[in-house]
This record gives C-alpha cells, sequence and structure tokens, in this order.
C-alpha cells in the first residue's frame, strides 16, 4: 500500500537582495527549518531523512548541521530552478515508501547580476535549449541569456497567438501588487501599470518589473504519513499533497525550434496532467496556484500549458483578470518569484509554505477565500517541471 504524504509544518526566511544580510545558507537554511519544526510541533530527532536543495551545490549536510546532528540520512538536491520541489518530490516519496516524518529544505546565497546560461567547456545543462531558440530566433550577444529565452517566449505567443506586451505588463503589476501583503517578499512596494510598462527594458517585451531578481533566502516544509498525523493528532495543520510529479524534455520539446516549448511548455503540461490525475482533479477544481514566474512571458504561456486556458488564449485570461482576486483563480498570491523573490534552491518550499498557509486559511491579508485545492508549478531549464497538487483535509 502507498502511504499518502501530508504537510504539518513549513517555515520560511524572508527573501532578501544578495549582499544586504550578513549570513550565509547554513543560516538561512537553520532559521526556515526551524520554524518548519515549531510548527509540525516536533523536534529534529524525529526526521527519518532530509533532503536539501541548492542549485548551486552547497552541501546539505553542511546545511543542516547547525539544526542538529542526529546522524539522519541527509541527500544534497540540485535540479536547477526546480530545486526545491525536487527535494519536495523525494521527501514525499520516502513518506509514499513508508517513512513517518521527513524534512525538504531549499536555500540559496547568490551573486548580483543576471544568471548565465554555462558558457563552459563540455556539454551544458542547455545544450538542447539554446541550439534550438538560435535556429529559431538567433542570439543577441548584448542580452543577458534568461531574460532572452523566456523574452523569445513571448514575442513567439504575440505573433502566434495575438497578445500584447500590456498583457505581460498586467502580470508583472499583478504580482507586484500581491506581494504588499507579502512579510516574506523581497519587494513589497506596489507599482502602477505604467511603472511596469515604462521601467527599464531588459528584453522586449520584458521591462525591469517583469523579471524575478536574484535572492536570497531559504524554505523549509515537514511531512508525514498518515499514520504519523492521526496518531499525533495533527489533522488541524496537515495539508496533504495529492499528487506530485516532475517531468522532463522529450524530443518533441525542440521540434519546430518553438521558444515557447524551449522554456518549458511542454513539461508543464506533461507534470500537471498526471499530478491531477494521481490527485483526481481537474484545473476547474483549484482555487489557488503559486506559479514560475520567472519572467511575465512564463506565466502567460503556463496559464495554457496547466489548462487554465485554451492554446494561443492565456492573455484573455489577463483581459478578463482571471488570474487575481475576484477572478476564477488566484495565481502568485505570494507576489511570485517577479516580486517575492528567486533563491533558486528555495523557490519550490517557498510555494509549499505559501499553499499550506493558504489550504490551512492562515495567509492573512493574501488570503484566497475559501482555497480548498492548490497547484504549485516549478520549472527548472534544462528542464524539470515539477507540479503538485495540495489539498485541505480539516
Amino acid at each position: 500500500m502507498v502511504n499518502r504524504a501530508f504537510v504539518i509544518g513549513v517555515g520560511m526566511t524572508k527573501f532578501e537582495k544578495p549582499e544586504t544580510k550578513d549570513w550565509d545558507f547554513p543560516d538561512m537554511a537553520k532559521e526556515s527549518v526551524t520554524k518548519a519544526l515549531a510548527d509540525a510541533g516536533i523536534d529534529y530527532e524525529t526526521v527519518e531523512q532530509a533532503y536539501a536543495g541548492s542549485a548551486y551545490g552547497s552541501f546539505g549536510q553542511r546545511a543542516l548541521y547547525d539544526v542538529g546532528m542526529s546522524g539522519v540520512p541527509i541527500t544534497t538536491v540540485i535540479n536547477a530552478c526546480a530545486t526545491g520541489s525536487s527535494a519536495l518530490f523525494l521527501a514525499r516519496q520516502a513518506i509514499r515508501a513508508g517513512c513517518d516524518v521527513t524534512l525538504a529544505v531549499g536555500y540559496e546565497k547568490m551573486r548580483k547580476g543576471s544568471l548565465g546560461a554555462g558558457g563552459q567547456k563540455g556539454a551544458g545543462m542547455l545544450d538542447y535549449h539554446l541550439r534550438s531558440m538560435v535556429a529559431g530566433r538567433g542570439w543577441e550577444n548584448e542580452k543577458a541569456p534568461m531574460p532572452q529565452m523566456f523574452g523569445n517566449a513571448g514575442r513567439e505567443h504575440m505573433e502566434r497567438y495575438g497578445s500584447k506586451p500590456e498583457h505581460y505588463a498586467w502580470i508583472g503589476w499583478k504580482n507586484h501588487k500581491h506581494s504588499v501583503n507579502n512579510p516574506y517578499s523581497q519587494f513589497r512596494d506596489e507599482y502602477s501599470l505604467d511603472d511596469v510598462k515604462n521601467a527599464p527594458m531588459i528584453y522586449d517585451p520584458l521591462t525591469k518589473l517583469q523579471c524575478s531578481p536574484t535572492s536570497d533566502g531559504s524554505g523549509a516544509a515537514v511531512l508525514a504519513s498518515e499514520r504519523y498525523v492521526d496518531e499525533h493528532e495533527l489533522w488541524d495543520r496537515a495539508v496533504e499533497i495529492a499528487g506530485h510529479h516532475i517531468a522532463t524534455d522529450r524530443a518533441g520539446s525542440f521540434d519546430g525550434n518553438s521558444s515557447i516549448n524551449v522554456v518549458g511548455a511542454q513539461v508543464a503540461r506533461a507534470a500537471a496532467q498526471r499530478a491531477m490525475a494521481e490527485a483526481e482533479v481537474g484545473i476547474e477544481d483549484v482555487d489557488v496556484i503559486e506559479l514560475h514566474d520567472c519572467f511575465s512571458a512564463n506565466e502567460l504561456i503556463t496559464y495554457e500549458a496547466l489548462g487554465l486556458a485554451g492554446e494561443g488564449e492565456g492573455h484573455k485570461l489577463v483581459e478578463a483578470e482571471e488570474t487575481t482576486y475576484g477572478g476564477r483563480w488566484v495565481v502568485n498570491p505570494s507576489g511570485g518569484l517577479i516580486s517575492k523573490g528567486h533563491p533558486i534552491g528555495a523557490t519550490g518550499l517557498a510555494q509549499c509554505a505559501e499553499l499550506t498557509w493558504q489550504l490551512r486559511g492562515t495567509a492573512g491579508a493574501r488570503q484566497v477565500e475559501g482555497a480548498r485545492v492548490g497547484l504549485q508549478h516549478n520549472l527548472g531549464l534544462g528542464s524539470a517541471g515539477a507540479v503538485a497538487v495540495y489539498k485541505k483535509v480539516a
């Protein structure tokens, strides 16, 4: 029999601009894990297995030794920007295989500036993706690689389906507006739509306020089996991860040199279908979504990949304002990566924390009224498309 897995504790640090706070990755991990353990009401010694994620390879053992040295197996997880949700995926798998209590933590101490895209000799993580994008749309040497890749996905959508720069700007405006109510967010300023449109252009159609920043921070989650939750009467805080899948690229990801597929539309679609089937829900059952909006273009194309809109119709959701409070779904109530921040290894666990708070009804001023089903989407180019479905049980 496969065990059900429940989140019983979450914690995170405030996400910070790099080099503004005097801390290192073990300090971040200790803060988020200590909060998650306290939220779960357990000691570190209760944890049977731990999965610690850092996209830059900071060792999980060192991240957790300042929390405790119980001899617990600790596995370091590296999976690009999906590192945090990959740690969560493995912690859930361990529960389903028979563990009673596991821990997932993600953290990152980053440098200022735009992320690179390889450049080392030999094979690289994005070889296929860059080759396909360049074949389809060329390469602008003076532009940073990540905004170029996702910006090209936005350009392709505009050419194919008629979306406009205003649609992408609205997504940036929405997510900055949401983050005003998130005390963990790196940015909490509210901007007008004109502010977003007129911000410095990074890669057309993406202005600076439509791009996620580099960030420092950490998030953590404690998972438990149904037996453990029941024996310790933790149903008041338990949220079930009812479905979770990580999809990777198939050959079709690069057919036709589509930039939309290069940046993960196909892997998101495949992961969402598998996760929702496992959870026995459809997208119409979902109330709240934490979506990997590394750039506003990715949020719009992922609306379609997750099934919120038909192919080529993501911008129609924007026009109807269906992805904010008062709409059909609330997407990124936390502020998303654009405004909350994006410390790579921590992002997936921060999404888990937000959805847990939402389904518990404890998200404060950003609470989505009556939320019972949440969906998490976390993308790591290279590629890993991670989607999890959360269900309220109490």
